[in-house]
């Protein structure tokens, strides 16, 4: 099975998020960082998985994104769907 760019991203985002956030909010622009992804394009990913209830967003100052349940409770599908629809 090939998947889009765009799902790479995500899979990659929700990883980060997983291994270094922690349950600590992490920044869009520090995992775009880390996974080397243009920042633009892994904020927009994280609105389409905000909206599917797998991240929670904060914004403002100090804010950033963590994920909405356990690592463990995640599957890829549920990311794949996000993003692809």
């Amino acid at each position: 099975m090939r998947l889009s760019l765009q799902v790479h991203y995500a899979i990659c985002g929700v990883f980060d998020l997983a291994y270094n956030g922690q349950g600590q909010l992490v920044q869009v622009r520090v995992i775009g960082e880390r996974q080397g992804i243009p920042t633009r394009y892994l904020e927009q990913i994280f609105q389409r998985l905000r909206r599917a209830e797998l991240v929670i967003g904060k914004r403002g100052p100090g804010g950033g994104y963590t994920l909405a349940r356990p690592p463990a409770k995640i599957t890829l599908r549920e990311v794949v769907e996000a993003v692809e629809g």
